[in-house]
């Protein structure tokens, strides 16, 4: 079996993974994304990777920098990162990119510091994602990704995809570029401004925010990627129909909500003024109104969709909406924090696969669904499945072998 896959038109599927935003958070996609790394390991072989198996990985925030993680080639054309070293990796320097103050003077630094700029300055963020990445771009990732951003010039995303830059060679911008741009959460971390030289030596300029804004659930910009290349006859995708949704499949993995908590209500809410909406014991209530709603609504979306065209189980949510207090937060990286999030990862491998419930707002067990865990084993059998037919349909397979 080769590094590189061979494209749909040789198989029966379209593979998407997606992975949300959500700061510090981001452990908790980082531990179930281990797991399935681990199954397709137990099938292929140690040296299998995420990359290997998807047609397209999708992330927003933390979930770009995790994605970036997965698919920026090192020295020898594999994967920087294998997936059981983003966890890691995320304990290791969360504390230093949201370095915590105790005491009165952190208290009060955590009340005042919003109103006059972010939260953090970013700059151990930027240093440590710049090393790591180096000096890789869009073009150069071992599979296709697709990244939102928020360009706050022209108040309109900006996504950093590899369908994209092939017909905009300007957004073939360094990896560390645009994993910062998606980063840059209003009030906690700055705005980035970059400009990027083209090979034909046009410059275009960047003014980003987060992409959460926009699409803190990449899934469906990742879909739509994936549709317009279709539309556009891409041979990679023949005979495929734009609307054949049964040849997708579609893993996304969310960073966990509060929404069991049910931290804010309307007679609350109907109070507040801009300050409250920005600040509110601790926490930032529109960015979280807004990340929580997108990524539901994307959810929402799509399950509607498969369950229409009877192909639900092509599709797997795995996400927590049980957090409560700091958990929640995108930027706790305390030790203990941090250690509570790797349990919840691991905890929700054990929870049963649900569904939101349009009525609730909250995620519901599916019937004979089983376990996240069991689920991901099942669509690992799937991919290595698809990975081998399209090996052995491909007019031109690859020598290298894992």
């Amino acid at each position: 079996m080769s590094f590189q896959l061979q494209p749909p038109t040789y198989g029966n599927l379209i593979t998407i993974l997606s992975i949300d935003g959500g700061g510090v958070r981001g452990i908790i996609p980082a531990t179930v994304l281990a797991f399935l790394e681990s199954q397709l390991q137990e099938l292929d072989g140690e040296d299998a990777r995420l990359a290997d198996y998807f047609d397209v990985i999708a992330g927003t925030s933390t979930g770009g920098l995790v994605t970036a993680m997965l698919t920026a080639p090192d020295e020898n054309n594999r994967p920087l990162f294998a997936a059981k070293d983003i966890q890691p990796f995320y304990l290791e320097h969360c504390p230093q990119i949201f370095p915590q103050k105790s005491g009165l003077c952190g208290a009060m630094e955590r009340i005042f510091r919003p109103l006059g700029g972010p939260k953090y300055d970013g700059k151990y963020l930027h240093r440590i994602v710049r090393e790591k990445l180096g000096e890789n771009r869009l073009r150069s990732t071992l599979t296709n990704v697709v990244i939102p951003t928020f360009d706050i010039k022209h108040l309109q995303p900006t996504i950093f995809s590899s369908y994209e830059v092939k017909k905009a060679p300007c957004l073939n911008a360094r990896l560390s570029d645009i994993c910062i741009s998606t980063s840059a959460a209003p009030t906690y971390l700055p705005a980035y401004h970059f400009k990027n030289l083209d090979d034909e030596g046009n410059v275009r300029e960047f003014n980003l925010i987060d992409g959460g804004v926009a699409a803190n659930n990449p899934t469906l910009v990742a879909m739509n990627q994936v549709i317009k290349e279709i539309f556009n006859q891409n041979p990679d995708f023949f005979p495929i129909k734009p609307t054949d949704y049964r040849r997708f499949l579609v893993i996304s993995v969310g960073t966990g909500s509060q929404k069991i908590e049910q931290k804010y209500d309307a007679k609350m809410a109907a109070k507040w003024g801009t300050l409250n909406w920005l600040l509110h014991g601790g926490t930032v209530p529109l960015v979280d109104v807004f990340t929580q709603a997108s990524a539901d609504m994307v959810d929402v979306h799509i399950a509607v969709v498969f369950q229409a065209l009877h192909s639900e189980e092509n599709y797997l949510r795995i996400q927590d909406d049980t957090l409560e207090g700091t958990e929640a937060s995108v930027d706790v990286s305390t030790k203990s924090n941090l250690n509570k999030l790797v349990q919840i990862g691991e905890s929700l491998l054990q929870k049963p696969v649900s569904r939101v419930n349009l009525e609730t707002g909250l995620s519901e067990p599916v019937e004979n669904g089983g376990t996240n865990e069991e689920a991901l084993r099942k669509f690992a059998k799937i991919l290595s499945q698809e990975r081998r037919l399209r090996e052995a349909k491909s007019p031109h397979p690859k020598t290298l072998h894992f």
